[in-house]
């Protein structure tokens, strides 16, 4: 069990590295909610071919399966800041889901909390 997230969810991957370009570590999550209908991802926007410095935090319902979708939540400056989003969104979304009937209204009720409002 991780200590740092909700008890519903696990770190799936966690990873640190250098880009070959650049001498700045980049930091890499994966989150997996219990029920292996959502995961959320952590990572360098740069990673989803986004061309702004960053890191993007993307919820992927149903990850693995052929009618997976995956949307972009946020995009923020730091790291850290993106990983905190990441616990709320996940202690929203634990919040509302009761089950794989109720996946996409739980998901659309953690992204509207944590989206940007701009």
């Amino acid at each position: 069990m991780d200590v740092d997230v909700p008890l519903e969810w696990q770190t799936e991957a966690c990873r640190s590295y250098t880009p070959a370009n650049s001498n700045r570590e980049m930091e890499y999550r994966t989150y997996r909610h219990e029920s292996g209908d959502l995961r959320l991802k952590v990572a360098p926007a740069s990673l989803d071919g986004e061309s702004h410095p960053g890191y993007a935090l993307t919820a992927t319902s149903y990850p693995g399966l052929e009618f997976s979708e995956t949307i972009r939540v946020r995009t923020v400056l730091t790291f850290e800041r993106c990983n905190r989003i990441a616990h709320d969104f996940m202690d929203l979304f634990s919040a509302s889901y009761d089950g794989p009937g109720s996946l996409e209204d739980a998901l659309e009720y953690a992204y509207e909390r944590t989206r940007d409002h701009r």
